[in-house]
C-alpha cells in the first residue's frame, strides 16, 4: 500500500500563503499527482482569508501555542491564536480521517514549520522550532517533514 501524506497546499501550486502566492514544489505536486498527497492549508481551515497579514508566534513555538503558553500575533498586533489553533484541530481530524503516514509542511511558517520558524519580532530572524499545525500532528505522533527533509524520508 503506497502512502499518503498531508502537504501544505501552497507546495503544490495554491495560492494560499499569507501573501496570495504558492511555492510550488514539484517533487510534491508529483506526489498529488500519483494520489498520495491531500493538499491542507491550516489557516484557511482556521478561517483565516487569503491573502492576510503575516503572523509569527510570539512566546514560544506551536507546542506552547498549544499548551497556552504562547499567541500567535500579526504584525499590527492582532491575536490570531484561536484561528491557528482551530486550523491545527482540522488538519489533525483530517489526519485521522484520511490515515495518513506523515505531514510535508512549508518551513518557517506559524503554521506548518516543523524545524525553524520566524522568531515572533517581524525582523526576518529565525529560531528552532514548530509552528502550531507541525505541532500538533507531531504530538499525535505523526511524522513531520519540511519540504526539503521529506524525500529522504519517502
Amino acid at each position: 500500500m503506497r502512502k499518503l501524506f498531508l502537504v501544505s497546499a501552497c507546495l503544490v501550486g495554491a495560492r494560499t500563503r499569507y501573501d496570495g502566492e504558492a511555492r510550488l514544489h514539484p517533487e510534491l505536486l508529483q506526489l498529488l499527482q500519483e494520489g498520495r498527497a491531500v493538499p491542507i492549508c491550516p489557516e484557511q481551515l482556521g478561517g483565516l482569508t487569503t491573502p492576510r497579514p503575516p503572523a509569527e508566534i510570539q512566546g514560544g513555538d506551536g507546542f506552547d501555542v498549544l499548551a497556552g503558553r504562547a499567541r500567535v500575533v500579526t504584525g499590527e498586533g492582532q491575536d490570531v491564536t484561536a484561528a491557528y489553533l482551530r486550523g491545527a484541530e482540522e488538519v489533525l481530524r483530517l489526519a485521522k480521517i484520511w490515515r495518513v503516514s506523515g505531514a510535508v509542511l512549508k518551513e518557517r511558517s506559524p503554521a506548518c514549520g516543523c524545524s525553524q520558524i520566524y522568531d515572533g519580532t517581524f525582523t526576518g530572524k529565525l529560531r528552532a522550532g514548530f509552528g502550531v499545525a507541525a505541532a500538533i500532528l507531531a504530538q499525535a505522533g505523526l511524522p513531520v517533514f519540511s519540504e526539503n527533509s521529506w524525500k529522504d524520508k519517502e
